[in-house]
């Protein structure tokens, strides 16, 4: 197969980081590429206006969101292929990483365009690289649901992850976010709040989950500001070993949400027992009508 580098007809899709709070952060490469771009996609192009007009840059912005993304390709790719540049951004940090893109990038290899990433800043990875948590393996979320229903049976299935779990979440859902993860994963395990990274407020919270589920909801600072969360993964013993107070806490949040069964099966998984004595436990549960509604 003959690499799709070797197919482009001149065009160019540049994927560029960019900062993802201070400005200084923006590498000498992808301020050139930005420079020498005929076209730039960003998310918000009024965020990304300021960034530009920093760097001496007007006049080549378009925008590329979720909501459009999929009837700009078409032309955009022609662009390409006539030999335009074009650079792709998002609203901070390293594009498609819970951000558009992805289709555009995908249609752009399929054409024959030359792709190139141009890499530098990312919350997932400047948080890794502090939280003090294990970073040889681990497991990027993206943004929780905003429904609570929906979340919770997210971080049910995550409950029993082995590896460092990376998620991202809205500053007015955090409090509510660590409650669900304090119940679901255990009021013991460690994790990590990352506060506006690289940003003259940056603030950084360490410690349990029930530690920082508490924190939450004492400190307004936390529910401000773009937020990284980072959990530590259940170690192998923990995961292979029943835990009946886990599974209790578990059938009390997802009764309300979902079936018995899928309830039962979710927090079999997650406290280690099998799925007939969860079951059983569940039935015991909506008879008594021990279960936490919605919040």
């Amino acid at each position: 197969m003959v690499p799709s580098q070797q197919l482009s007809s001149g065009g160019r899709l540049e994927v560029v980081a960019t900062p993802i709070g201070n400005l200084g952060d923006l590498t000498p490469r992808a301020r050139e590429v930005l420079l020498g771009a005929d076209l730039i996609a960003a998310e918000d192009t009024r965020r990304t206006s300021t960034l530009l007009a920093a760097i001496g840059i007007s006049g080549k912005l378009i925008s590329l969101h979720e909501h459009n993304e999929s009837s700009r390709i078409e032309s955009l790719v022609a662009d390409l292929l006539a030999g335009k540049v074009v650079a792709l951004v998002s609203d901070a940090g390293t594009p498609l990483l819970s951000d558009p893109g992805y289709a555009l990038v995908r249609a752009a290899a399929a054409a024959g365009i030359q792709v190139r990433a141009i890499p530098g800043a990312s919350a997932l990875t400047a948080a890794l690289s502090i939280a003090g948590l294990p970073t040889d393996r681990f497991v990027f979320e993206g943004f929780l649901p905003a429904r609570a229903s929906e979340r919770r049976a997210v971080l049910a299935r995550l409950a029993a992850e082995q590896r460092t779990v990376v998620l991202f979440e809205a500053p007015h859902r955090i409090a509510a976010a660590l409650a669900d993860l304090a119940h679901l994963f255990g009021p013991a395990r460690r994790a990590v709040v990352a506060r506006e990274l690289t940003k003259l407020h940056e603030a950084v919270y360490r410690g349990s989950l029930g530690e920082l589920a508490a924190t939450a909801m004492a400190d307004p600072n936390m529910a401000r500001g773009e937020i990284t969360l980072l959990i530590e993964g259940v170690g192998y013993l923990a995961a292979a070993g029943a835990d009946r107070g886990l599974l209790v806490r578990t059938l009390k949040l997802l009764l309300p949400e979902m079936p018995p069964g899928r309830a039962a099966a979710l927090a079999a998984q997650i406290a280690g027992v099998r799925r007939s004595e969860a079951y059983a436990l569940a039935q015991q549960l909506r008879s008594l009508d021990v279960v936490e509604g919605e919040s």
